[in-house]
């Protein structure tokens, strides 16, 4: 979610007031369609999302207006607007979205998303079958029984990400024939221990199970 490094000069960081404009599920997705398939309409985006026209209109709108999108000149009419996406690259510095419960809320929601469609796009990478040089040329890997310090975690993070950077090819340079779209997926997370309940709300739970069971009791003697 956190990027160590400099952006790069087509991504954005987010601020909080930003972040709250993205985290609904049906921007998000929006979001995604105009960054897979390139420019489209709100009635063509409606269709692929089985949304309302002018709902899908209406999100369309709200992301532009805090930049996310913009208007494709030269094409479309008044009554159809192409809509295309501005930032390739969107970095959240979580450390710096802690300012307030919405905001937090706006991250959790952001994350939920992220995580369904990193699943989605790694199930549709494994749905095909590798045949000739492929077979073998992908990786997964998982290390589920590591300690690390926040520190050390934080240098692994930035080491990897400084790999894949210095892996994947200039946009600009020319394509191999043989090149075809990779996925490239990882996670660093501290797998940290659940919050225990506070002893308020349990006590109120209990209490609560308590006087259901008497009422329930007195039903039956009725």
């Amino acid at each position: 979610m956190s990027h160590p490094n400099p952006p790069s000069s087509d991504a954005r960081t987010l601020d909080p007031r930003s972040l709250r404009a993205l985290a609904h599920p049906l921007r998000m997705r929006i979001l995604d369609l105009l960054s897979d398939h390139g420019p489209s309409t709100s009635a063509r985006l409606a269709e692929r999302l089985g949304e309302n026209t002018g709902t899908v209109s209406w999100h369309l709108r709200h992301l532009a207006e805090h930049g996310y999108i913009e208007e494709e000149e030269g094409r479309g009419t008044k009554r159809e607007r192409w809509w295309r996406r501005k930032d390739r690259t969107l970095v959240i510095q979580t450390r710096d979205l802690q300012v307030d419960p919405q905001t937090r809320a706006a991250v959790s929601v952001y994350r939920q998303h992220y995580l369904e469609r990193t699943f989605q796009r790694a199930a549709r990478a494994l749905s095909v079958p590798p045949t000739g040089d492929w077979i073998g040329a992908g990786n997964m890997s998982d290390w589920g029984d590591v300690r690390m310090t926040p520190d050390q975690l934080r240098a692994l993070g930035a080491e990897l990400l400084a790999v894949i950077k210095r892996h994947v090819p200039d946009p600009e340079a020319p394509v191999a024939p043989e090149a075809q779209p990779v996925l490239i997926q990882f996670q660093v997370l501290p797998m940290l221990p659940e919050p225990e309940p506070e002893s308020g709300a349990e006590s109120e739970s209990e209490s609560g199970a308590e006087s259901a069971a008497k009422s329930e009791s007195s039903e039956e003697s009725e």
